[in-house]
């Protein structure tokens, strides 16, 4: 009989009992609406494989990924080239999450998964707001005619839980339309006082890794000069520890872009961040 050790593929510091677990880190292998760079359906394996190069502990958060009691159950499979099916996949098994008493944290994959993945949260919280962190405004109703588009994700998410419960941080880049529909409801913040308004709230918290400046995160479908340092990143996720998470997501990692393979352990470490929140 073999002795091993072995190496298993999940994230360090999981418990990989689903049933007693209470987060449930799920992988959502999907890019089928990239209109720039494609490749974030390799991220989900990849971060995991990264992730045994990070310590456990978190110096910002003082606390342990053991203390965190989340479940990897690995990466859902999609049909290549049915956007539709894919979507509602996602969905489907977030449903269940909530419906099992636990939360979601999901690793992308392109922005998109956060719509299917929304919903399955708002099936059980309806109050729930949400926080985007990104380069981009996501707001388009729709991309060359195509309205299930990671460009129009956030749009789609506005239009479920209405623009006043969504604030966004770190936008730099979109259509006037967008920007004007930033303003109208006010979604844009500007310093962390600016999530005040959703304390009384819980929160779905959307990172697309893009948010951080390509110096730092060159490794992603559409990179945007002049975002945050990691440091700034991680000033905002400790403003958030008074809030109520209800599930979390990390985007648009897109390894192949960067073989120096920093972009990925960035956002490795992004992913152990936020989990120290929840």
């Amino acid at each position: 009989m073999l002795k091993g050790p072995f190496l298993y593929r999940t994230w360090m510091g999981q418990n990989p009992d689903y049933n007693s677990s209470d987060i449930v880190m799920l992988g959502m292998p999907f890019d089928g609406t990239v209109s720039y760079r494609s490749g974030s359906r390799f991220a989900p394996e990849m971060l995991r494989l990264a992730s045994w190069g990070l310590e456990e502990y978190s110096p910002e958060f003082n606390k342990d990924l053991n203390d965190v009691n989340f479940n990897d159950c690995g990466d859902l499979e999609f049909p290549l080239g049915n956007t539709k099916k894919s979507l509602d996949i996602i969905e489907e098994n977030v449903k269940q999450i909530y419906a099992d008493g636990k939360r979601v944290f999901g690793i992308g994959g392109e922005h998109l998964v956060t719509l299917p993945e929304f919903k399955g949260v708002y099936s059980k919280h309806k109050d729930v707001a949400v926080i985007h962190f990104d380069a981009h405004t996501d707001l388009r109703k729709e991309y060359l005619g195509e309205e299930m588009s990671h460009s129009a994700v956030m749009y789609h998410i506005g239009k479920i839980i209405g623009f006043e419960n969504l604030k966004q941080v770190g936008i730099r880049s979109g259509m006037k339309e967008e920007w004007d529909l930033m303003k109208q409801y006010n979604t844009l913040c500007h310093s962390y006082s600016d999530l005040d308004c959703l304390k009384n709230k819980k929160v779905f918290v959307t990172v697309d890794l893009d948010v951080l400046d390509t110096s730092v995160m060159s490794g992603t479908g559409t990179p945007e000069a002049g975002g945050f340092t990691f440091k700034e990143l991680i000033g905002w996720f400790k403003y958030l520890r008074d809030f109520e998470i209800v599930g979390a997501d990390v985007v648009e990692l897109a390894p192949d872009y960067d073989a120096s393979g920093v972009s990925t352990a960035v956002a490795t470490k992004v992913i152990r961040e936020l989990l120290m929140i929840m």
